[in-house]
């Protein structure tokens, strides 16, 4: 009989190597990716980046741009890559198909096969942001973008999805309760029916850091963080809640099934936990962001599902892999990264950086030697 521990390691590396497939099939490979954000001005070059992420065996990345260095660094490397279409040509993309296919013709057909791009974002929190110029011409964008890919004959290997803000939704509490503002029905709508049509998840942006430093005093911080607490019971549907990412999942499930889209998969498109914030920022430490982090990758590694879809494996990306010292803000938007700058980790949450680390793994009483993705 094969010891356990060598099993574990075997089931390990079948699912970081996983068998090649469709490329529509693979777009996001396990439950676990990071976003790689680059608003700074000391983090390593992009070659770099990409050794630390196959030393840290994260298969999945999210970009927020097409910067070409970027897709240069990728070419070769088997790594699943997210690229967007930042806000600011949203509009530019919504105004003719000629525009996108530009774009596309610039940032993804020169780089296929060698780079792997899965994926394309079309703005970032667009609907419920302050800009609702916006609005319109988002979901006019998302579908001059796909109809690019279909005439490059990419429409099954490239997914086309938009992340949403908690600001989409007029409840959260309880998640069964939650619903979309009725004001942005008139876009989110026929956004929905046009990603439910071409089979595209529903991407959130999902903070329990946000949602606990709003109102520290009536959360209970264990509840944000994964730790063992009473929970909450959910009263129409007595569904359990043990920690507050899986209820702002299922918060996002049930508003989509008051719109009516009950079989579109929901995945998480950003989340995190900051090392350090303002004064103002309760709970932004390094102890809780190892801590969030650290039981959010155990979390995602078991592959289950939320109480209320229990056979439905939870997807996310991390925010993020380096802090970003030039991003504006509040002083946590600085302060998400899980990677120092010269690849040293941040703190020990079972992951290897580039560089020996003085964070210390005696923190864990137990460290995961198991990968992610």
């Amino acid at each position: 009989m094969m010891a356990p521990t060598t099993l574990l390691l075997l089931c390990c590396c079948l699912l970081a190597f996983p068998a090649p497939g469709p490329l529509a099939a693979g777009a996001f490979v396990g439950g676990y990716g990071i976003n790689y954000g680059r608003i700074a001005n000391n983090i390593p070059s992009p070659d770099k980046v990409v050794e630390l992420l196959r030393k840290s065996k994260i298969r999945n990345v999210k970009i927020y741009d097409a910067d070409h260095s970027v897709l240069d660094a990728f070419k070769g490397s088997g790594l699943n890559l997210v690229i967007a279409i930042p806000n600011g040509l949203v509009k530019d993309m919504a105004a003719n198909e000629s525009r996108p296919m530009d774009w596309l013709n610039q940032n993804v057909k020169p780089y296929l096969p060698q780079t792997r791009i899965v994926g394309i974002t079309v703005g970032n929190e667009v609907l419920g942001g302050q800009d609702q110029s916006l609005y319109q011409p988002l979901v006019d964008a998302v579908k001059n973008v796909y109809n690019g890919l279909k005439r490059l004959h990419l429409e099954k290997q490239i997914e086309i999805f938009t992340p949403h803000s908690e600001a989409v939704f007029a409840t959260s509490y309880p998640p069964s309760a939650c619903v979309f503002k009725e004001e942005l029905m008139p876009y989110m709508k026929p956004l929905l029916d046009f990603f439910a049509t071409i089979g595209s998840p529903f991407y959130v942006n999902a903070y329990p850091f946000l949602a606990y430093i709003s109102d520290p005093e009536h959360i209970d911080i264990n509840y944000a963080l994964f730790k063992p607490n009473n929970g909450i019971v959910d009263p129409n549907t007595s569904l359990h809640y043990d920690n507050m990412f899986d209820a702002q999942i299922d918060a996002a499930y049930a508003a989509l099934h008051a719109a009516g889209f009950d079989n579109m998969e929901v995945r998480v498109a950003e989340t995190g936990w900051a090392s350090s914030g303002d004064q103002t920022e309760a709970g932004a430490s390094s102890e809780n962001a190892r801590t969030y982090n650290f039981n959010l990758r155990k979390r995602l590694f078991l592959r289950k599902g939320t109480p209320l879809k229990p056979k439905r494996p939870v997807k996310a990306y991390i925010f993020a892999l380096f802090n970003e010292n030039q991003k504006f803000g509040a002083g946590s938007e600085r302060h998400y990264g899980l990677f120092l700058p010269d690849g040293r980790i941040s703190y020990d949450i079972g992951v290897s950086g580039l560089l020996p680390s003085s964070a210390s793994s005696s923190m864990l009483s137990i460290k995961i030697i198991v990968d992610f993705d």
